[in-house]
């Protein structure tokens, strides 16, 4: 009798032990991926949430359209937002053979994953590198640094109503300037230095424009080079991950690649925080 006891105990013990099964039908790595990326979620949502607080509590800002109007291999043309947006379908289309690739692995096909894993790291270096030549550009040729910004407070219309001093014109007296003229720093030739530029009235008053807010800089440089650096990790991992993979490490594991579909994970998150970046940046 007491054998009988012990064994429906024993049979009772083994239905109500579900500790072995895997929460929300995902691996603990999987699970513990999605930790991570909710983290990092509301880090960038914090940076992002302080750049708009400083951007709208700011009477003036500088125009997109002005600042990000350079394109590579054409000095002279300008044409606003057309290489961010380049960028942009850059990584958004890495997002696509990520996807890509993560379906390989599900299918156990070696090959397939180490192509579309080659071709997403591609994307991520093609994007880096767009990144590093944008930086260049605003640092080397137009001096933006962390607690500088000459691309000037103006309106679109390109109207400023202050003297040399910072005194306000006469009445009627206004500065306008060509739109291109984002920054307002230009080159002495005698000195070789770089002065502020001044513009003058048809009366013949010059007014010295004013430096943009110098938040610029230092949040626009910490928050895409933030996101510069998780892409660059990302880069980092997922070669590492298509040389296991090449090598046939995942083969023999059974798991439909998952690695490959951990790391994906990381990567969509990288491309969506792009989207809001993009849209806090460039077009607000």
């Amino acid at each position: 009798m007491a054998e009988v006891v012990l064994e429906h105990a024993a049979d009772q013990d083994e239905h109500l032990w579900e500790g072995g099964k895997e929460p929300f039908k995902a691996s603990y790595g999987k699970l513990m991926m999605w930790y991570f990326l909710l983290s990092d979620a509301f880090t960038f949502a914090g940076f992002l949430i302080s750049y708009g607080a400083l951007r709208f509590s700011s009477p003036t800002w500088p125009v997109p359209d002005v600042v990000f109007e350079k394109v590579p291999f054409f000095p002279e043309l300008k044409a606003p937002l057309v290489f961010v947006t380049f960028m942009t379908f850059v990584l958004i289309a890495s997002s696509v053979t990520m996807v890509r690739a993560v379906q390989e692995g599900h299918r156990e096909n070696k090959n397939g994953v180490v192509i579309w894993m080659f071709l997403t790291i591609l994307g991520g270096a093609t994007f880096l590198g767009c990144q590093a030549w944008e930086w260049t550009t605003l640092i080397a040729k137009e001096h933006v640094s962390l607690s500088q910004n000459p691309f000037g407070t103006h309106t679109e219309a390109g109207v400023y109503l202050e003297d040399d001093h910072g005194h306000a014109l006469p009445a009627g007296e206004q500065v306008a300037f060509r739109a291109g003229d984002g920054y307002l720093i230009h080159k002495d030739h005698e000195s070789g230095e770089w002065l502020q530029r001044k513009y003058r009235t048809e009366s013949g008053v010059e007014a010295k424009l004013d430096f943009g807010p110098r938040a610029f800089g230092a949040l626009f440089f910490f928050i895409t080079g933030f996101h510069g650096f998780h892409v660059f990790s990302g880069v980092v991992f997922l070669t590492i991950i298509m040389l296991n993979a090449a090598s046939g490490v995942y083969v023999r594991r059974h798991n439909g690649y998952e690695m490959v579909e951990k790391i994906g994970l990381y990567w969509h998150f990288v491309d969506l925080v792009w989207v809001f970046v993009f849209l806090v940046f460039y077009l607000l």
